[in-house]
C-alpha cells in the first residue's frame, strides 16, 4: 500500500477534499499542517512552493484536482471509461472555476473594488452556479455525475465550508440537491469517522 502524507494549512479548505477522499479510501495518511510562521521555511521544498501537496511514497505533487482524480483510481470514484471521466472532470473543474470566482472577490485587497465585485458576484455569479449545479445533482440522484458517488463529489463536500467562509452565506441553504450532495459524501462512515476525529476549525 502506498504511504500517502496531505501537506497543507491548519484548514479544511483545499486539503479536505484529499483527507476525504482517503479516508473514504481507508487509505492511512499523515495529516501534516503547516503553521504560518512555519510556512516560509517550508514552501521552497514544495512542488511550485504551493500547498495543498500530496506526498506518495516519498513524492510530491501539487494541484489538488489531479490529486483527488489520482486518489479516485484507486478507490473506485473514478469513471469506468474515458467518457465518464471526462463527465466528472467537467463538473469538478466547473466546481473550481466557481471556487475561484468567489475568491477573487474575497480576497480583492481594495474595499471600494471589492464592494462593487461583491453586488456581482452575489447577484449574478453565485445565483448562476448555484442554480446549474443544483440542476445538475437534480438530474444525477444528489450526485454531481454518473447518479452515483464519484470524486466530484468529494471535491464539492470538501471545498463547502470554505466556500460559505468566503461567500459570508450557506451556499447549500435554498439548493436541496446540493445538500444532498453533501450528505451522500459525509454520511459515509470512514469520513464521518474522519469528520469526527479531525482537528477543529472554521475553514
Amino acid at each position: 500500500m502506498p504511504e500517502y502524507k496531505v501537506f497543507y494549512f491548519n484548514v479544511k479548505a483545499l486539503g479536505e477534499p484529499l483527507r476525504f477522499l482517503l479516508s473514504y479510501g481507508n487509505l492511512p495518511f499523515e495529516d501534516v499542517r503547516i503553521s504560518r510562521n512555519d510556512w516560509p521555511a517550508l514552501k521552497p521544498s514544495m512542488p511550485m512552493n504551493q500547498l495543498p501537496c500530496l506526498e506518495v511514497n516519498g513524492k510530491k505533487v501539487n494541484q489538488s484536482l489531479a490529486c483527488c482524480r489520482f486518489i479516485a483510481k484507486d478507490i473506485k470514484l473514478a469513471g469506468n471509461d474515458d467518457w465518464e471521466n471526462l463527465q466528472i472532470d467537467t463538473v469538478a473543474d466547473t466546481v473550481n472555476d466557481f471556487r475561484l470566482k468567489i475568491a477573487v472577490v474575497s480576497y480583492e485587497p481594495d474595499d471600494e473594488v471589492k464592494e462593487k465585485k461583491l453586488v456581482t458576484l452575489n447577484n449574478e455569479v453565485i445565483p448562476f452556479y448555484l442554480e446549474k449545479l443544483d440542476d445538475i445533482a437534480r438530474e444525477n440522484g444528489g450526485y454531481l455525475s454518473l447518479g452515483r458517488l464519484t470524486w466530484a463529489d468529494f471535491y464539492f463536500a470538501g471545498i463547502i465550508d470554505y466556500l460559505n467562509y468566503l461567500a459570508k452565506q450557506d451556499l447549500t441553504a435554498n439548493h436541496e440537491n446540493l445538500r444532498k450532495v453533501v450528505d451522500n459524501v459525509i454520511g459515509q462512515s470512514a469520513v464521518q469517522d474522519w469528520i469526527n476525529n479531525r482537528p477543529h476549525t472554521d475553514i
